[in-house]
């Protein structure tokens, strides 16, 4: 599954925003001792955990970023950077070689609102891999299903519900965890003997967030309308009412995500 570059551009500032600061801060305590890091980004985007996570890393990094989007991967790959800095852009069918995605030499895996997408058996090959690597991992932006309007809307649960059936879909790499995923992935790792430290890491967007909101709330009313338990016209009015509110500058919405960095307890 791929996304446009207009979306991943939109939300960059309110991932930035949300990612927690005690997660990233003990990705960032395991790696204050290193000279250096080796970094595999999947699913990388437009870079967007490089931005983020980057500054928390040694001055010395390198980066190899796997995505199957090739237009996505040559404009990630094309990043600015500092000269301590190196970017590879790697294409790869994650779905089929997750595995040859984490070769070579890694110290570092990371991911950012990929985990709602995979299959639960696609988890537990990510966990299997890392585990038998001793990577620890730093995955942000798992959707964890809660999300609230304001103002409410009769039909606002019903859409959320229709939501989060969608996301159960196969995304490309079979039956998708979705809202699941936000618990199930640092649990997964746990089981292992890995330790995790988690955080909520919501979007929240007030009255003057119009562009992202209207492009979730449409997104949503997509979803809704292809999992068909409300009519079209319901969702359409409801969509309706829901850009008034944002056109009059009093929508406001919270939308659930979990982050973690799960790490072995003695990494190499």
């Amino acid at each position: 599954m791929s996304f446009s570059s207009g979306w991943l551009t939109l939300r960059e500032p309110y991932d930035r925003r949300a990612r927690n600061a005690a997660v990233l801060d003990a990705v960032a305590a395991w790696a204050a001792e290193r000279p250096s890091v080796a970094v595999v980004d999947l699913a990388c985007g437009l870079g967007s955990t490089l931005r983020a996570v980057s500054e928390r890393l040694p001055k010395r990094q390198s980066w190899r970023l796997v995505d199957n989007d090739l237009s996505l991967l040559a404009r990630a790959g094309a990043l600015a950077k500092p000269p301590d800095l190196t970017v590879t852009p790697v294409p790869v069918d994650l779905a089929r070689d997750l595995e040859a995605a984490l070769d070579g030499p890694v110290e570092l895996v990371t991911t950012s609102a990929l985990l709602d997408l995979v299959s639960h058996d696609w988890l537990d090959r990510l966990v299997t891999e890392a585990a038998a690597r001793r990577l620890p991992v730093y995955a942000a932006l798992s959707y964890d299903g809660l999300a609230t309007l304001d103002p409410a809307d009769p039909l606002d649960s019903a859409v959320i519900d229709a939501v989060n059936q969608h996301q159960r879909g196969d995304k490309g790499f079979g039956p998708a965890l979705g809202p699941e995923a936000a618990a199930t992935a640092p649990s997964g790792f746990e089981a292992i003997g890995y330790t995790v430290t988690q955080g909520a890491s919501d979007w929240v967007f007030g009255p003057k967030d119009a562009e992202i909101q209207t492009e979730v709330l449409t997104g949503w009313a997509v979803a809704a309308r292809e999992i068909g338990e409300a009519s079209i016209g319901d969702i359409i009015n409801w969509l309706a009412r829901r850009r008034d509110h944002i056109a009059a500058g009093r929508s406001s919405m919270r939308v659930g995500h979990v982050d973690f960095f799960a790490r072995p307890m003695a990494t190499r």
